[in-house]
């Protein structure tokens, strides 16, 4: 796939935290950091790869543009003060954060614009995020098919979101996975903490696990060096299809994030 599987997600980390965070990722192995304008911690982001010494060509940087830059003269100058902060002159991967469908920017603008970047050498490739099938759709219309990376949508155990994962692989684009652990609800499962003393694992390995296995790229996020560490384990548990039915079975709809002026007509 052209979006690597495992990465470092940052939301809601900020400061030194988010520093921290990075750099004993980076040590750790991980090559794969996301981030987004309204985190407000691209900068952070930034001075730690700097200090970390892991040489940009190994990494693979993910941006998302907020919605009050989403017009065709915003996009790209806000663009570029994230690349300053982040202390590169691409990303590898940048996304539309939210539709917005109301915020009185056009879809065909902003995906334009995303297009125009990629274009510039400002980022290797493009995606959204938080787009339900029809927008998804919308979005291919306007900058071609094969063009659009991913789709970064909420998934997890509790919500499993079948339709859109559906569409998105009969389209050839990577679902990447956020709050794959549900804020750490799916943490006290039961059946999952059944499946993971199965396996010796922990549940956050097997949630992630099952995510992988599905085709899906994670992007767990962890202050702790250790649930770093643990999570990275993930990528080589394997579940039996036994596993994967049960976890089919825990599908209730558990949607944790929904902005009403941001969010589409989920399907």
């Amino acid at each position: 796939m052209s979006i690597p599987p495992f990465g470092l997600g940052t939301f809601r980390l900020t400061g030194q935290t988010v520093i921290d965070s990075v750099k004993s990722a980076l040590e750790l192995g991980y090559r794969v950091i996301d981030t987004a304008q309204i985190y407000q911690n691209e900068a952070e982001v930034g001075q730690a790869i700097a200090e970390s010494g892991v040489p940009r060509g190994k990494l693979f940087i993910t941006t998302k543009v907020w919605v009050d830059n989403y017009a065709a003269d915003k996009l790209i100058p806000s663009l570029r003060d994230s690349l300053q902060k982040l202390r590169t002159d691409h990303v590898d991967l940048l996304l539309i954060h939210w539709p917005a469908p109301g915020n009185g920017v056009e879809l065909a603008e902003y995906m334009r614009a995303l297009a125009e970047a990629k274009k510039l050498g400002l980022t290797r490739q493009i995606g959204v995020s938080n787009f339900n099938i029809e927008l998804t759709r919308q979005a291919i219309a306007v900058v071609g098919k094969g063009e659009i990376a991913t789709n970064q949508i909420e998934l997890s155990p509790y919500l499993q979101n079948s339709k859109l994962t559906a569409f998105l692989k009969e389209q050839g684009i990577t679902v990447t996975s956020y709050m794959t652990l549900a804020y750490g609800k799916v943490l006290k499962d039961p059946v999952l903490t059944e499946i993971a003393n199965k396996h010796k694992a922990t549940v956050a390995q097997v949630a992630l696990a099952w995510a992988l296995q599905l085709g899906y790229a994670v992007i767990p996020s962890s202050t702790k060096r250790e649930n770093l560490a643990s999570n990275l384990l993930a990528q080589s548990l394997r579940l039996d299809a036994d596993d994967m039915a049960r976890i089919a079975t825990l599908e209730r709809n558990g949607r944790e994030v929904s902005p009403a002026n941001l969010a589409p007509a989920w399907d």
